[in-house]
C-alpha cells in the first residue's frame, strides 16, 4: 500500500492530522517504493544495478519525519527492508569491523559491507548525525559499498546534510560523505511548523510524585504514547565506556534513575545521553543526601547537560524538585537543579 493511501486513511479515522508538509514529501516515498518493487537482474558477471535514489528527510523536532517513514517501511511488504536508529547501527557496525578485525581481513569495510547488502535492499535510519570521530572516518566507505551494492538509503535527521559533523576533528575527511549523500539521496526539509511531540505533551503533567503504582501506570501511557512501537536499548560508547538506554524509539529514551546516576559516569556521558535523545524518560527517582551523594552529584551533571540541550524530560520522583534534597552536603548546590527541573517542566521547555 502506498503511504498516501495509509496516511490519508489515517486522517480520515482521526488518528493523524492533515499536514501539508508532510504530504508534500509523500511523492518522494512513492517514487522509491516503485522503485523498490521492480525485480531485481542479477546474474554470475552482472554488477549489482544502481540502487533507487534514496531520501534524505530533515527538520525540526516532532515534525513527523519518523512516523512518515514508519508508515512507508510499514508498506513495503516482502521488499528486504530494515528500519534502525542511526547510532545503533553505527554501534552494530563497529562490533562487526571489530570482528573481521580479529580474523585478519585487511579490509574489514569490505566483507562488514558486504553481510549488509546480502540482507536488505533498503535501510531506513532514524536521526542521522555524526558526533563521533570513529563514525566519521568510516562512514564514507561504508555507504559507498551499500550504494554499490544496490542498497537503498532513506534516513531522518534534524540537520540540513552541510551541517552533519559540523566542527568535528578533522571534518575535511568527512566532506566527501556529504558529497555522497546529495548525490544518492534527494535532500528534502520537512518544514512543518507544527512540533507534534510537544503538541502531545503540552498542557499535560512530566513529573510523577510520588513513584506508586499511579505515576507508572502513567509513565508507561506516555511512554506508549511518545514512543509509537516497540523499542530497542540504545547503546552509547563513550571514551571506552558503554552508556546503555535500556528502551529507545523515535527519539524517545527511557530508563530508571539508578542506571543512569548509579554508575560512575561522568559529564561526558551525560553529554552523549543529552545529544541522542529529543525526549528522556526517568523511572524512579529517590530521595537525595548523605547516603546517596554520589548518586545525587551524578542527578546534578544529568540535569546541567539535559538542561543546556534543551532535552524533555519526564520522570516519576520520590518527592517535588525543591523536597528531593533536603539534608547533606550540597543541598545549597542542589537548589539550582532543583530550579532547572521546574523549569522544565513547563509547557513550552524544549521549543
Amino acid at each position: 500500500m502506498s503511504i498516501r493511501a495509509t496516511y490519508d486513511r489515517l486522517v480520515a479515522e482521526g488518528t493523524l492530522k492533515h499536514d501539508p508538509a508532510q504530504e508534500a514529501v509523500m511523492a518522494e516515498f512513492d517514487r522509491i517504493r516503485e522503485g523498490l518493487a521492480q525485480p531485481v537482474k542479477r546474474g554470475l558477471f552482472r554488477r549489482a544495478p544502481d540502487p533507487v535514489r534514496g531520501l534524505y528527510l530533515w527538520g525540526g523536532v516532532g515534525r513527523g519525519k519518523s512516523m512518515l517513514m514508519d508508515l512507508f517501511v510499514d508498506g513495503l511488504g516482502d521488499i528486504p527492508a530494515r528500519r534502525v536508529h542511526f547510532h545503533a547501527f553505527m554501534q552494530e557496525i563497529h562490533t562487526a569491523l571489530h570482528a573481521a578485525r580479529k580474523q585478519g581481513v585487511d579490509d574489514a569495510i569490505a566483507p562488514v559491507a558486504a553481510d549488509v547488502v546480502a540482507s536488505v535492499r533498503l535501510l531506513a535510519f532514524d536521526e542521522m548525525q555524526i558526533t563521533d570521530i570513529t563514525d566519521a572516518m568510516i562512514v564514507g566507505r561504508l555507504f559507498e559499498a551499500l550504494f554499490a551494492g544496490g542498497v537503498t538509503v532513506i534516513t531522518t535527521s534534524n540537520r540540513i546534510p552541510d551541517d552533519l559533523y559540523k566542527d568535528g576533528l578533522n571534518r575535511q575527511i568527512f566532506l566527501p560523505f556529504i558529497e555522497l549523500i546529495k548525490d544518492r539521496m534527494v535532500v528534502h526539509e520537512l518544514a512543518s511548523p507544527t512540533d507534534y511531540r510537544q503538541d502531545r505533551l503540552s498542557g499535560s503533567p512530566v513529573y510523577f510524585t510520588p513513584v506508586d503504582a499511579e505515576a507508572r501506570a502513567t509513565m508507561q501511557a506516555v511512554w506508549t504514547d511518545l514512543a509509537g512501537g516497540d523499542a530497542t536499548p540504545l547503546t552509547l560508547h563513550v571514551k571506552g565506556r558503554e552508556v546503555t538506554l535500556p528502551r529507545f524509539r523515535n527519539g524517545v529514551g527511557r530508563v530508571g534513575f539508578h542506571a543512569l546516576c548509579g554508575l560512575p559516569l561522568g559529564a561526558a556521558d551525560y553529554l552523549a545521553v543529552a545529544d541522542a535523545v529529543k525526549v528522556l524518560m526517568i523511572d524512579d527517582i529517590p530521595t537525595l543526601g548523605r547516603s546517596n551523594f554520589n548518586e545525587a552529584k551524578r542527578f546534578v551533571t544529568l540535569i546541567d547537560a539535559l538542561y543546556e540541550a534543551r532535552v524533555r524530560l519526564i520522570c516519576s520522583a520520590a518527592a517535588a524538585p525543591e523536597m528531593l534534597y533536603l539534608e547533606g552536603e550540597g543541598t545549597f548546590e542542589f537548589e539550582r537543579t532543583a530550579s532547572r527541573l521546574r523549569e522544565m517542566m513547563s509547557a513550552d521547555w524544549g521549543r
